[in-house]
């Protein structure tokens, strides 16, 4: 042993004790989570296989990953399975794009001109008070059964939950920021880009979890109410041939790439708001 090297002080053992305790806890949480799904799954596959629950109306673990295998093998009725995914990927991220830029446009803008907020605050609530799911037949009628119809309803999903937070974001800007800024000869431009954005963006990406799940559903919605292609075509199918694997495997498939969104969209988020302190956690919640 070298009697020259250094020994760490107690701020690096501190850190490393903390560094050990969040890989320890992560590592829990996951085989946890791991072990429930195990077992909703195996309770799932051992109450259809002993005909406590009919499979007829529930379906069965082993037959979805049947239905899963037999359309990546084979394609389904529509053409191949990467096909159906993709149009509805497609869908789910140009809605998704479409309602973000729009959200935080206009969130932004209103949020910074009380005039066009209080002029355009009926119109917003009374559209935001629909259902807004009933815009699909709408937009059928509209745009036809074509991919354009399911953006639009996608990226009308997306846009409200964007938009408030947004606008809320704008609003809670600290005034002492922005008269500092106006001190230091900033103009409405340079107040917006380099202030009221930075401090309403942790508004603007924790909507945009909610968001993404809305896209998704503005897709399969819009596939289900008609569509040529896509996921939720083929689970309106399986629907209407009385097929619930079929069913579940398309849910299976849209919970997938949605939760794969949603590792991205956390990824982003950290990034774009590591400038921000982190808070200190507790050793009882580390």
């Amino acid at each position: 042993m070298n009697p020259l090297a250094k020994s760490p002080s107690a701020k690096e053992l501190r850190g490393q004790a903390v560094r050990r305790a969040r890989i320890r806890r992560r590592v829990l949480v996951n085989l946890t989570r791991a072990a429930l799904l195990v077992l909703f799954v195996g309770l799932w596959q051992v109450l259809a296989s002993s005909e406590t629950i009919d499979r007829f109306y529930f379906g069965e673990p082993s037959g979805i990953c049947s239905k899963l295998w037999d359309w990546v093998r084979h394609g389904t009725s529509q053409g191949s399975l990467w096909d159906q995914v993709w149009v509805t990927l497609e869908e789910t991220l140009m809605g998704f794009g479409i309602g973000v830029l729009g959200g935080v446009v206009l969130g932004i803008l209103l949020g910074r001109l009380r005039f066009l907020a209080d002029v355009f605050s009926p119109f917003i609530k009374t559209l935001n008070s629909i259902p807004r799911i009933l815009f699909g037949s709408v937009f059928a009628i509209w745009f036809g059964l074509g991919i354009s119809s399911k953006v639009t309803l996608s990226a009308v999903l997306v846009f409200f939950g964007v938009f408030f937070n947004a606008f809320q974001g704008a609003r809670e800007v600290d005034r002492n920021l922005i008269a500092n800024a106006r001190i230091l000869g900033a103009g409405n431009a340079q107040v917006t880009l380099h202030v009221v954005i930075p401090s309403a963006l942790s508004w603007i990406t924790t909507s945009l979890h909610v968001a993404f799940g809305f896209a998704v559903t503005g897709s399969i919605v819009g596939e289900l109410l008609g569509a040529q292609q896509g996921l939720g075509l083929l689970i309106f199918q399986a629907q209407a041939n009385f097929d619930p694997d079929g069913v579940y495997a398309g849910l299976v498939i849209t919970a997938a790439y949605a939760l794969a969104a949603e590792g991205l969209i956390t990824l982003l988020e950290r990034r774009l708001l590591r400038w921000q302190p982190r808070p200190q956690r507790s050793d009882a919640g580390a």
